[in-house]
């Protein structure tokens, strides 16, 4: 059982007292950097580093007034400092603050983010292993095609999972930076030195370049990131219901004690979780938009991005979050039906040989088309007649032409189909 955490943990991100304790956190920096570059006093910056503060209540009070939150934040945390807070954001302009904040959120939220993906792989190697040698029956546009493993979906699950971590991992890199560079982003008041040191205080990297705002590519590439890790918990949850189906029963959704189904019918054994993970990853991409929408800003800047930020940015990265540990919990206790399975497996009585047949006529001489055609008479025989498809081959005096009776038994053997397996988890790193 994997170990988890509250979910509350991302939400507290996002709630304004984070939010003002990261605005804080940068115009904090910000006067340290002012201070080692001789502009500020040491005498100030003792007071505004052990006076700072500000309380969520009274900056919403100033703000009926002002109209500005920016400005309501700096009234509230001068009246905790006194007069040294004039060298609190001297020189700056607000998106220097509200972006460089932006950023430490985002920062926090995709570690978190990362700290799931971590989890969720945990769970399909798990159960990658656990399945490895599962035979059940693959399918292309919803129909039998070969045989394969269970345990190859799960692994399949698990390397792109891989490749999500990569993502965000990169993602969170990229939004990782910091804006100190005042009104128009051309350093006039502020130098480039103090948003060095500044940022390298927050643990960001500082932009090489940006107007009034960080550019919005980056928090689109991360938004963009966030929605394709939710088409992957979509993929898994649209395949856990198709295993659900009453026709399929392969696998399905843990139905516990006291649940209901249906208000109607006391039977029914619904896959609501991952009915639900299909639903929200729909959200995700919607916001991933909304993200790509604010990549456009008149001239320098507008604020057309801030009101859709204030609600993406929360709302994508807490609904992600509950996404994941939803999904590890899906997985964990998701109910196998081995038997049903090989059921599924031979109910096409051996068609699902066809290829390996196709294939060894092949070898034995024949051209592909004469050997297409010859296999496939057979299966449509097959379908047509319920006969098995195996006798049907054995007593094709065409095909015995070619092929021994030994021969035959060797083609319909399910060993070939699990004779990689152990290559691909190689491959993919599940050991």
């Amino acid at each position: 059982m994997i170990k988890r955490y509250s979910r509350p943990e991302m939400s507290k991100i996002w709630e304004l007292q984070n939010r003002f304790q990261c605005m804080l956190d940068v115009e904090i920096a910000v006067c340290k950097a002012m201070n080692a570059m001789q502009i500020i006093p040491d005498e100030d910056l003792e007071t505004i580093v052990n006076k700072a503060d500000f309380n969520v209540e009274r900056i919403d009070e100033i703000e009926v007034t002002t109209k500005h939150d920016v400005i309501a934040f700096l009234t509230n945390v001068a009246e905790y400092v006194g007069p040294p807070s004039r060298w609190i954001h001297y020189g700056l302009t607000s998106s220097d603050i509200l972006d460089t904040a932006t950023s430490l959120q985002l920062k926090q939220a995709g570690e978190l983010i990362l700290r799931d993906l971590e989890k969720i792989s945990e769970v399909l190697k798990i159960k990658a292993k656990e399945y490895k040698y599962t035979l059940c029956i693959g399918r292309s546009h919803g129909i039998h095609a070969e045989p394969t493993t269970f345990g190859l979906k799960f692994a399949l699950w698990y390397d792109e999972m891989q490749r999500n971590i990569a993502r965000m991992t990169e993602a969170v890199k990229i939004i990782s930076v910091g804006q100190i560079s005042g009104a128009v982003g051309n350093y006039a008041h502020v130098s480039p030195e103090i948003e060095e040191l500044a940022c390298s205080y927050l643990d960001l990297k500082p932009v090489n370049i940006s107007t009034q705002v960080i550019q919005r590519d980056r928090i689109s590439q991360f938004m963009s990131v966030v929605a394709i890790i939710g088409s992957t918990v979509e993929k898994i949850a649209l395949e856990i219901r198709h295993l659900q189906r009453t026709e399929v029963m392969e696998a399905e959704e843990n139905f516990s004690s006291g649940q209901k189904g249906s208000s109607a019918m006391p039977h029914k054994r619904n896959p609501v979780v991952s009915e639900q993970l299909c639903g929200l990853a729909r959200l995700l991409r919607v916001n991933s938009l909304a993200a790509m929408e604010n990549n456009a800003l008149w001239h320098e800047r507008d604020i057309s991005h801030s009101s859709v930020e204030r609600i993406i940015l929360p709302d994508s990265t807490i609904l992600l979050n509950y996404m994941l540990s939803k999904t590890i919990i899906l997985l964990e206790n998701l109910i196998v039906y081995p038997e049903n399975m090989l059921r599924n497996l031979e109910m096409t009585r051996g068609l699902v040989f066809s290829q390996a047949l196709l294939l060894e006529l092949t070898r034995k001489g024949l051209s592909r088309e004469t050997a297409y055609e010859i296999v496939q008479r057979n299966a449509l025989q097959c379908w047509k007649t319920a006969e098995n498809f195996k006798d049907l081959i054995t007593a094709d005096p065409e095909i015995n032409e070619y092929l021994s009776d030994n021969e035959i038994n060797q083609i319909f053997e399910y060993g070939r189909y699990m004779e990689n397996t152990e290559h691909i988890y190689h491959r993919i790193g599940i050991i």
